[in-house]
């Protein structure tokens, strides 16, 4: 009588998801062993750092198995998660800007440099214009006020 194939072996992606859903933890790490590399070479190629791609794929895995339930296979499951690795790399991106840290140097202490060049020197650390870095820089002045007060 011949045993059963491994799980890898014999079953597609459909299958794995309906015996992960089904509490197959074998399945869900078929999934992972199936899908990480490309997962991660994708990720790579969207610009994620080396240091951050583990990191990334753990998340985008965890978003996907949370989701799986929406899953309705009107595509393939890669490109699915695929997707959702891709606003995964989105959103640490969005995280990583947001969180910059900007070093005060002796320029920026300067207070007696033109304000116009300054406002270009700080759009440029930020990524902005200089018209938007004056604005952040009247809103935030605006809430520290209000905040003190």
């Amino acid at each position: 009588m011949a045993s059963p194939q491994p799980l890898a072996a014999s079953s597609s992606d459909a299958a794995l998801i309906a015996a992960w859903q089904a509490g197959d933890e074998r399945a869900a790490t078929e999934l992972v062993r199936r899908h990480g590399r490309a997962l991660a070479r994708f990720l790579a190629g969207g610009g994620a750092r080396e240091a951050d791609v583990d990191d990334l794929v753990q998340e985008t895995f965890i978003r996907a198995f949370r989701a799986v339930g929406k899953f309705r296979g009107q595509c393939q499951f890669r490109t699915w998660l695929l997707t959702i690795g891709g606003n995964v790399l989105k959103d640490a991106g969005r995280r990583a800007a947001r969180d910059r840290v900007v070093p005060l140097d002796d320029a920026l202490r300067d207070r007696d440099g033109d304000p116009h060049e300054q406002a270009v020197e700080i759009a440029a650390a930020l990524g902005t214009s200089a018209g938007a870095a004056r604005v952040h820089y009247h809103h935030a002045v605006r809430r520290l006020k209000e905040h003190l007060e």
